[in-house]
């Protein structure tokens, strides 16, 4: 006897589906995070081929922490799917993009030019109206 689940609806459903938006706006946090982390720590492995790199994971710290996190974030990610709607859950997964971006421009100085600017605002509105084309 095989044991399928059927998404239940009213509020409590709302609620969990809430909640599995929060832990996925939290995972794109904590992701865009270890992506600063891994760009910092990228920068101080010594040598390019891929035994030292992979050793580099391991003993550069930012490394390490960043690679951490993006566990971490696939955990709550895991959690937040198991409640969630997939297509609406998803396209916030974009916003990673977006807090990157920021942090790219404050944290590394990178440039920001209009390009930059139109593609963060489209991803924005994008996740905006997807979010709004979920269940009621």
């Amino acid at each position: 006897m095989s044991s399928v689940s059927v998404p239940s609806t009213g509020p409590e459903a709302s609620s969990r589906s809430w909640k599995s938006i929060a832990l996925v706006f939290g995972c794109t946090l904590i992701q865009a995070a270890a992506q600063m982390l891994i760009k910092t720590g990228a920068n101080r492995v010594q040598h390019r081929n891929l035994l030292e790199t992979l050793i580099g994971i391991l003993t550069v710290g930012p490394l390490f922490a960043g690679y951490s996190m993006y566990g971490v974030s696939m955990i709550l990610l895991v959690l937040a799917l198991r409640d969630g709607e997939l297509s609406q859950l998803y396209p916030v997964i974009s916003l990673t993009y977006v807090w990157v971006c920021f942090l790219s421009v404050f944290v590394l100085h990178e440039p920001v030019n209009i390009f930059k600017g139109a593609g963060v605002l489209l991803i924005v509105v994008g996740v905006a109206v997807l979010g709004k084309g979920g269940k009621s």
